[in-house]
């Protein structure tokens, strides 16, 4: 299933897309949820067949109806860095460092208030940062509490998958050392355009992953490629603490974003942002003031 959220009549909506990907309310359907949050917490106590999805009735949604699948997140998302080799690599020469293969993951949060819709629009706010970036990611969401599991189990706490497009603010990530606030400026991440079921994924995923700067290629690769796949994170993770149902963890992004290019090409104003991955559809943003 391809789960969304809509805005239709002034409202939020809920709905899972057909074979022809068009929106089937999920009221139609007979299943009330406060939200997306809510639908997750509460997988296991509804089937839903892709019988019922085809016969129910379907509306055909305009791009900017379509809301991020979660847009209030229960929790900060969790994120990882340097997740692809080239992207290690390309990192290390922003900074005018050596490279050194790192042997641990490194794990950061991203605070989102309101995460914006697969097709809004992505504030610059150039008043506080000059080198603001695009990074399209794979984005793992958990149906259960996951505490001290291995990673060969891993796949049972998956509910499902959506791309995050992790705009990060470059300068403000060499001021304070750190991501939180680079990562974390209102608008900062896109999610969407739906979330897809576990069932609709091989695991582990491999799933080509790309992103566009006004029509140019930016990034291309497979998230076969992470370092640290979702099953090591998710035992390392939960080692020591307790990942609620509801979490978003968002696994990394690969080489291609605007600091690795010589010389870098930061966002502007009216810049066009399409992250692409396969089965989980696309984001398409605009750069505004």
């Amino acid at each position: 299933m391809k789960f969304v959220c809509f805005s239709w009549g002034d409202e939020r909506h809920l709905g899972v897309l057909n074979a022809k990907k068009q929106v089937v309310c999920l009221r139609d359907l007979g299943l009330c949820f406060k939200d997306m949050n809510d639908l997750i917490l509460n997988s296991a106590s509804f089937k839903l067949t892709k019988e019922q999805v085809e016969s129910a009735p379907a509306i055909d949604l305009a791009q900017e109806k379509f809301l991020a699948p979660i847009p209030e997140p229960l929790q900060d998302v969790i994120c990882l860095g340097i997740n692809f080799l080239a992207h290690a690599k390309e990192s290390a020469k922003f900074r005018g460092e050596k490279f050194e293969r790192r042997e641990n993951a490194v794990y950061f949060s991203k605070r989102v208030n309101h995460a914006t819709a697969p097709f809004g629009k992505i504030p610059l706010h150039d008043a506080v940062t000059k080198e603001l970036d695009y990074e399209c990611e794979l984005a793992v969401i958990l149906g259960r509490e996951a505490y001290k599991i291995k990673a060969e189990d891993a796949p049972a706490y998956i509910f499902g998958y959506t791309i995050i497009n992790d705009i990060s603010a470059r300068d403000l990530q060499g001021k304070h050392k750190q991501f939180y606030r680079a990562k974390s400026l209102e608008g900062s991440t896109v999610m969407g355009p739906y979330i897809t079921t576990s069932d609709e994924v091989a695991y582990p995923p491999e799933l080509a992953l790309k992103s566009f700067v006004n029509g140019e290629l930016r990034q291309n690769d497979n998230t076969k490629n992470f370092i640290f796949d979702i099953g090591y994170v998710l035992e390392e993770l939960s080692s020591g603490m307790r990942l609620l149902a509801g979490s978003i963890i968002s696994m990394g992004t690969p080489s291609g974003v605007g600091m690795g290019l010589c010389p870098p090409q930061f966002l502007k104003e009216g810049d066009e942002v399409r992250c692409e991955i396969e089965n989980l559809g696309t984001l398409c943003n605009r750069i505004v003031l």
